[in-house]
């Protein structure tokens, strides 16, 4: 007589049916997912394909229309994102909460300060703050500095503490780990691999498929707010999945490179000579030409970023000559860079804080950046608007319900090509770019590869800096790699390798390492 079949175990969190639409648009139709204690699962699709809904709808961010969800087996409705905390699902948002004027300490308790006789007591607070910046691998985050002094890198880690407060049993990241450094990266993965050990159940969206490789145990495919398939990790190859993803056969990643050619030009489009900036650049000299992509590699934090709002005079107090077309130029402020002088362009980092007026519709938020070019007398030329907009959509394939809809609402790959798109519709002849693939699909990641190409084809200088070493490889005809606010090293041609651009951002030695200026 065999001995009966254990009955299987009681998922931790199930939905079924779950549907949402808003207006006449699904943005998720008939959603299943189940979620099991100790172990990591990753969500993964295209921007748009419904997985911020999916989980905003678990965190009581937003109610579905229909369907069910069960924890530990019994219904469950969250009409605010406190009380799905409050049940053990709590979720870290790719747009950060944090209030920057308060302390790390305040952020982390804010919902719930510990009290001693009606007053928030301090030092709890501290304690509270230290042993939580612990669990999310950032102890060297001191409680009390203000969040508005912490680079980005840092600040996400600091959300990250805020949502182990509340004890969580089911930790939601989306897009977790987008915005940190690779060593942050890899102690996020140490802190998520314990957490599983611990018992939790943690649900995982990135769009950076070696991260998927490296910690999901399962995974959940969406494709345009439907269920595609679930599967256990390392069952299917990076090709199937994006094929699953994208719903097409999944070519080449990025555009071919010309063949480097001898320059005719007398000089380059843009020039800097022995620029510096307060102690975190230092006599940075760089050349780009017309037509051409250069890179800007090295680990984050190193002066890529302030170089770069440097040249669009955001910055003050710099030092040494920056030239356009081999003129000498003073880039006192934004307005001077994108003149039409000098016609710059700078995509940055953070498209919602950054980039973008979320309340405000795409139509205004495409218009912004050329009123001086569509209007006269503060009167808008509403049919040349028109028609700049049009072609800005046509062009980066921009999947809108509207023009007259907020641009909040939009899947953030999308909201990504309206900060590019409104930047383009200047037509400038240098663009500068601050990471610009961040928090992105692949597919539409593929999009901005070809995008930028053509636009170099088309004669745009452009100065390019990405924390992601397949970009640089795979989009660059040079890159300059930065330590320590210097450009230390050029990689060019068949020398920009993931390899030399490691140890060259790392400052080892120049042997083996690939061309060198």
């Amino acid at each position: 007589m065999t001995a009966p079949e254990k009955p299987a175990a009681t998922p931790l969190f199930e939905m079924s049916g779950v549907s949402k639409r808003y207006g006449g648009v699904h943005a998720l139709e008939n959603a299943r997912l189940t979620v099991e204690a100790g172990k990591i699962h990753a969500i993964l699709g295209e921007n748009g394909a419904g997985k911020s809904t999916l989980i905003k709808i678990m965190a009581g961010v937003v109610a579905p229309d229909e369907g069910r969800m069960l924890l530990d087996g019994h219904p469950v409705t969250f009409r605010s994102p406190a009380e799905a905390s409050a049940a053990g699902v709590t979720c870290v948002f790719q747009e950060l909460s944090l209030i920057p004027d308060l302390s790390v300490a305040d952020n982390i308790s804010i919902a719930a300060p510990p009290r001693r006789f009606g007053l928030i007591d301090r030092k709890a607070q501290r304690v509270i703050a230290e042993e939580m910046l612990a669990r999310a691998g950032a102890s060297d985050i001191h409680p009390r500095e203000l969040v508005k002094d912490l680079p980005l890198s840092r600040r996400q880690l600091v959300e990250i503490a805020k949502a182990l407060a509340w004890k969580p049993r089911i930790l939601i990241l989306d897009e977790g780990t987008s915005a940190l450094t690779a060593a942050d990266v890899a102690e996020v993965f140490s802190v998520l691999r314990r957490l599983r050990s611990e018992g939790l159940a943690l649900l995982y969206i990135s769009h950076r498929m070696q991260e998927i490789a490296e910690l999901a145990d399962q995974c959940t495919v969406l494709r345009n707010g439907r269920n595609v398939a679930s599967f256990p990790a390392a069952t299917r190859s990076d090709g199937e999945i994006v094929e699953m993803m994208i719903g097409r056969e999944y070519s080449r990643v990025f555009p071919p490179k010309p063949e480097r050619v001898a320059k005719d030009e007398v000089c380059p489009v843009l020039e800097c000579r022995k620029l510096g900036w307060a102690d975190t650049l230092h006599d940075i000299s760089l050349t780009v030409d017309r037509g051409e992509v250069v890179g800007l590699g090295g680990l984050d934090g190193q002066g890529q970023r302030e170089l770069l709002l440097a040249l669009f005079g955001v910055l003050r107090g710099t030092t040494g000559s920056v030239l356009v077309d081999g003129k000498a130029v003073t880039l006192a402020s934004p307005a001077t860079a994108k003149s039409g002088q000098i016609g710059m362009a700078l995509i940055p980092e953070d498209r919602k804080t950054e980039g973008l007026m979320l309340p405000m519709t795409v139509r205004e938020n495409l218009s912004f950046a050329v009123l001086d070019r569509v209007s006269r007398a503060w009167v808008i030329d509403q049919e040349k608007e028109e028609r700049l907009i049009e072609e800005m959509v046509q062009l980066l394939a921009i999947k809108t319900a509207g023009l007259d809809i907020p641009v909040g609402a939009l899947s953030g790959g999308n909201q990504q090509k309206v900060v590019i798109a409104k930047w383009l519709m200047r037509k400038p002849r240098i663009i500068l770019l601050n990471d610009p693939t961040r928090g992105i699909d692949v597919g539409t990641k593929q999009e901005i590869y070809q995008l930028l190409r053509r636009l170099a084809e088309a004669g745009a200088a452009i100065l390019f800096y990405s924390t992601d070493y397949d970009e640089l490889v795979g989009c660059c005809d040079r890159v300059l790699v930065f330590y320590n606010g210097s450009i230390r090293r050029e990689l060019k041609d068949d020398g920009i390798t993931e390899h030399a651009l490691v140890a060259s951002a790392l400052n080892v030695g120049s042997e083996n390492v690939g061309s060198a200026a």
